[in-house]
């Protein structure tokens, strides 16, 4: 039995080469504003980022809904293929990955070359050489999606035992997505626009570049020549300049007393002193989560504390510290990190300034 050959079927892969970009570009916001979030210590886009991950999410999986089903009720089509020619890709495991070239030529249609792999038993290699036919089967509406059939009926197994199939000219057709280079630039330029477009969002709060700055829903900025205030309903920052230090007498207090002007609440859940920047996370009326007064914090004991992490630790050139006040364990602690070359130190006070564990470099 000789089956002619024609002109392979045609594919469009514009859809996925959409898909592909607003993918990167979702994943890029969303991880962007995560990130952003953190280091900038406002809770407000780190829930956006994770809400429109999740949404976009979902989006895909309700879209794909309709397609599966449709799928799971057609009946995969059945054909004859030979094999043009075979590649093992790595062969480690018993079952080894092969990619086919192959030449189906289904009943009543026109023969094409399509290229596939597929995990084969080294033990069932030699069942595979080129110019063997195999059955194999695919979707109706995806040509390309071939599959060789490991125990076909015996009815196809006489007809691939008896048929001789002329090969269909090339190139081959690829069974996995389409899309390729063009479709991983795609993703990957959507991926670094969505980061930009949130790193210029907040680009003045993430690079401190003086001056006020603006948000979309927060109380006036008050600034200074060397400082930078910043506060909302969420959350509170100040940035010094280069010519000043937290560490600096007093310098700390006046900070948070800056964030706290016309404030009703005096309440935060989370402190995060640096260098040059005080953020506060403020606790909501109707939190439940552990908070503390931030008047009650020890700020003349913070430079002494910082002053023994960089020294005592073990970090013999500290290169960043930072300070975080919490009460997530129920009594109020003080944690002091300072990070370098060394590794990583800290060590933990109690509402007093009182040191009560150091973890030193390993």
């Amino acid at each position: 039995m000789t089956i002619t050959t024609a002109t392979p079927p045609a594919r469009r892969a514009s859809v996925d080469l959409a898909r592909g970009f607003l993918t990167g570009g979702v994943l890029g916001t969303s991880l962007a504003a995560v990130v952003v979030g953190i280091v900038i210590g406002r809770m407000p886009p780190v829930v956006t980022g994770l809400g429109l991950a999740s949404v976009y999410g979902l989006l895909v999986f309700l879209a794909g809904v309709p397609r599966r089903l449709r799928e799971a009720a057609v009946a995969p089509r059945t054909a004859l293929a030979v094999i043009e020619s075979r590649k093992v890709i790595r062969s480690e495991d018993t079952d080894v990955p092969v990619r086919f070239d192959l030449t189906v030529a289904p009943d009543g249609a026109p023969a094409y070359r399509v290229e596939t792999t597929q995990h084969v038993h080294v033990s069932d290699l030699p069942d595979h050489r080129p110019q063997g036919v195999l059955v194999v089967q695919y979707p109706p509406d995806r040509p390309t999606q071939v599959r060789i059939v490991k125990r076909p009926t015996p009815e196809w197994e006489e007809r691939a035992a008896e048929a001789r199939i002329d090969s269909a000219p090339g190139p081959a057709l690829v069974s996995d997505p389409p899309e390729g280079s063009a479709a991983g630039f795609l993703t990957l330029l959507g991926l670094l626009l969505g980061a930009a477009a949130v790193v210029l969002l907040f680009r003045a709060e993430l690079f401190d570049q003086g001056g006020e700055v603006r948000r979309p829903s927060a109380k006036p900025s008050v600034s200074s020549t060397s400082s930078t205030t910043t506060v909302t309903s969420a959350s509170g920052t100040v940035a010094l300049g280069s010519d000043r230090s937290m560490l600096d007498e007093g310098e700390l207090r006046r900070a948070v007393d800056l964030l706290l002007k016309g404030r009703k609440t005096h309440h935060a859940v989370t402190l995060v002193a640096q260098e040059r920047r005080l953020t506060v996370i403020f606790v909501s009326s109707a939190s439940a989560v552990p908070h503390f007064d931030l008047r009650s914090l020890p700020y003349d004991r913070v430079p002494g504390l910082v002053e023994a992490a960089r020294t005592t630790l073990g970090v013999k050139s500290p290169r960043t510290w930072h300070l975080t006040a919490h009460r997530v364990t129920g009594a109020l602690t003080l944690r002091v990190t300072v990070a370098g070359s060394e590794g990583t130190a800290s060590l933990e006070a109690d509402g007093r300034g009182r040191v009560v564990r150091r973890s030193p470099v390993r």
